[in-house]
């Protein structure tokens, strides 16, 4: 055991500790680097440690033997905003001389003043919606939890009470004005207008850490720790996996909206799918809808759309929502723990502005095909879609790889359909013959936008098409996007996505093409076929190259000729499909050439 018995500072830059204990009114200052604590810490009264510039604690047992009357203090950023919600888990509870973690509550934050003194927070009373960031006053009136809800109206007010077992989530608003100290002197200040610095202070949290899942129900949890969590250890840890499903959920809210009443919120659940635990992972963000005061959504339309960010390693504080898959207990563990420093690259905090502090370690990292389908609806939101490629996927619900939609209220949408669920992450094996059905929402007659906005390791020369049972038409999404009325209704077997046009495959499929002529009159410009065999057609279709249907045809019985005048069309090849009353195809080119061509 490592014994500090005298007061003083000591900066860390990498120690690893068996036991840490920190003598009464002892003090440990780590900068910018990883503290590691095998077994336990044992913080006597008035003792400290310091968690500053980035640096961590990770600890190894399985069981948190931590103890003492002493403090942890580490800082983490939220939101300044007094209308937004940050979703937090602390990293520490309140000191104790009992072993193990204990609870916590936001008359545990404070305001750092100095690299190692801070001020207690002022925990405004309920009826009291606005906190400031100077003096620092916290709206106690924004505290809720969440813990296995069936629906997002059973959030159970916290205040200040410390009473959040370790592991529980919590949400809480913002601050008004700036704090323009900078207590470590970094040209950092508390709040610049962007961010809020807290500094949570108490016995840190370690070992197993549980939360209890049923299913359906949605709890609030997060990253229990003070370092970095890896996420996609926790979600696919094989005790986890069948309770959580592998997937997490990020509240994201619409930014410009400045009010209390929940009627006026706009927001929703993004979902993180880690996919395998060496990948970054894909997130998918939050297509926002209003709510009722009540906390229900209501029928009005979506109004934005949230962020992209990288969940990889949750930052320490972050929150977010567990969806229970089946009964049992979803445990947090030190071996998912990782230092990782907070910024730009694959651990980010859900706030305006992230941390300058940026990682630089060297990791390991399997690529991931996958595709982002970007659904504009009326022009007001964007519902986006990823499509994973993965050889071990399977055409139902694979855990850890597809993300349900958390958001499935909006009168109008679109998801991914598996069984009887609707997702925004699918995995498949890929196959270039597969077609991948979408689920279209409409609650009148809508104007649905897509396009594919981002591809990863994905073949540059594949195609990838919208395909529209109702006309039998391919549309090229990859390059431009497509868009479309659709009535009111529930289309679940329309739309899919697909990577073959079908009508470009063969221009020889029915041995009948070889007697069956097709050409255009040169004075009449119209398209004339001759049907020498006297077959009965079904119907006739036209496409362009870019497998856009632009003519139809139907009913055209037995007639030994036919002739068709498509109006407006530009000169060029086109491919021209007749169908038979036995289903077969008759393909041509053809080549159109416009009034004024010779």
């Amino acid at each position: 055991m490592k014994k500090l018995s005298t007061l003083f500072l000591m900066a860390v830059n990498t120690s690893c500790f068996s036991q840490l204990y920190l003598a009464t009114g002892a003090s440990l200052y780590a900068k910018n680097e990883v503290l590691y604590v095998k077994e336990n810490l044992h913080l006597n009264a008035n003792s400290n440690l310091y968690l500053r510039n980035e640096a961590q604690l990770i600890q190894g047992a399985s069981l948190s033997n931590n103890v003492g009357l002493g403090s942890l203090s580490v800082y983490q950023e939220g939101t300044s905003d007094n209308f937004e919600y940050n979703y937090w888990c602390a990293p520490v509870g309140m000191p104790s001389n009992t072993t193990g973690n204990s609870s916590f509550g936001i008359t545990m934050l404070s305001r750092p003043e100095t690299a190692i003194l801070s001020t207690s927070s002022s925990i405004l009373p309920q009826g009291s919606y606005d906190g400031t960031a100077s003096p620092l006053a916290i709206a106690s009136s924004w505290i809720y939890k969440l813990t296995n809800a069936s629906s997002y109206s059973q959030w159970s007010a916290v205040g200040a009470a410390t009473s959040l077992a370790p592991g529980e989530g919590f949400t809480m608003k913002g601050t008004s004005g700036t704090d323009l100290l900078d207590p470590l002197g970094l040209g950092i200040p508390n709040n610049p207008g962007g961010a809020q610095r807290y500094d949570f202070r108490g016995k840190p949290n370690s070992g197993n850490i549980s939360v209890t899942l049923t299913t359906g129900n949605a709890t609030l949890t997060g990253n229990p720790y003070p370092s970095a969590l890896n996420l996609n250890a926790f979600l696919l840890d094989p005790d986890n996996l069948a309770i959580t499903g592998g997937t997490a959920y990020f509240w994201q809210q619409d930014r410009t909206v400045n009010s209390h009443y929940l009627s006026a919120y706009r927001g929703g659940y993004g979902s993180y799918s880690p996919v395998n635990v060496n990948s970054e992972g894909i997130y998918v963000p939050a297509a926002f809808n209003a709510y009722n005061q009540d906390g229900t959504p209501n029928a009005g339309p979506g109004s934005g759309t949230g962020t992209i960010l990288q969940r990889r390693y949750s930052p320490i504080g972050q929150g977010f929502l567990l969806n229970g898959t089946s009964n049992g207990t979803a445990t947090f563990k030190n071996v998912h723990r990782i230092f990782f420093r907070e910024g730009t690259g694959i651990s980010q905090f859900e706030k305006k502005t992230p941390q300058l502090q940026t990682q630089k370690q060297a990791e390991e990292i399997e690529p991931l095909s996958y595709l982002r389908i970007n659904s504009i609806i009326n022009g007001q939101f964007t519902r986006q879609l990823a499509l994973a490629f993965l050889s071990q996927a399977t055409d139902g619900p694979d855990p850890g790889i597809d993300a349900l939609n958390m958001t499935t209220d909006l009168p109008e949408d679109v998801n991914f359909r598996i069984g009887n669920a609707s997702y925004l992450i699918q995995g498949i094996a890929f196959d270039p013959s597969k077609k991948i059905p979408l689920a279209v929402k409409a609650s009148k007659e809508t104007t649905f936008k897509f396009l594919i906005t981002e591809t990863a390791h994905f073949d540059s020369s594949q195609p990838i098409f919208l395909y529209d049972s109702s006309d039998d038409s391919y549309h090229d999404i990859r390059n431009i996007a497509y868009e479309i009325k659709v009535p009111a209704g529930n289309h679940t077997s329309r739309f899919s996505i697909a990577f073959k046009d079908n009508h470009n495959l063969s221009l020889e499929e029915n041995p009948d093409s070889e007697h069956f002529i097709v050409y255009q009159d040169r004075l009449s410009k119209a398209i004339k076929a001759s049907n020498p065999q006297l077959l009965t057609i079904h119907s006739m279709s036209l496409y362009n190259m870019a497998g856009e249907k632009v003519f139809k045809a139907k009913e055209l019985q037995t007639e030994l000729t036919y002739s068709f005048t498509p109006f407006g069309l530009p000169a060029g090849v086109y491919i021209i499909e007749f169908l038979t009353d036995d289903n077969r195809k008759i393909t041509k080119k053809i080549l159109l050439s416009t009034d004024g061509d010779k």
